[in-house]
């Protein structure tokens, strides 16, 4: 992970995205973080899309928690329920 300083920044942002692969670019602002620069290369925009949504990450969570809980149901199980609908 790299980082720049916003007050030091000698090149547009636009640069430093180009020379970005598979690292995070962290800027600061004041010595603290403020936004990040990532490399979207091979990523769809309906992983970014879902990466981003709380409602999305609410369900995911959830469903993390049930999980841990022991609530879980078995691939068939699965398919069962669904053919029900």
């Amino acid at each position: 992970m790299k980082t720049i300083d916003l007050e030091k920044a000698s090149k547009p942002l636009s640069e430093y995205a180009k020379e970005i692969d598979k690292e995070i670019l962290v800027l600061k602002l004041k010595n603290k973080p403020v936004a990040a620069i990532v490399s979207l290369k091979n990523v769809d925009t309906e992983s970014i899309s879902l990466s981003t949504n709380p409602e999305f990450l609410e369900i995911i969570e959830n469903s993390r928690k049930e999980f841990t809980l022991g609530k879980k149901i078995s691939f068939d199980e699965m398919k069962k329920e669904i053919t029900k609908m």
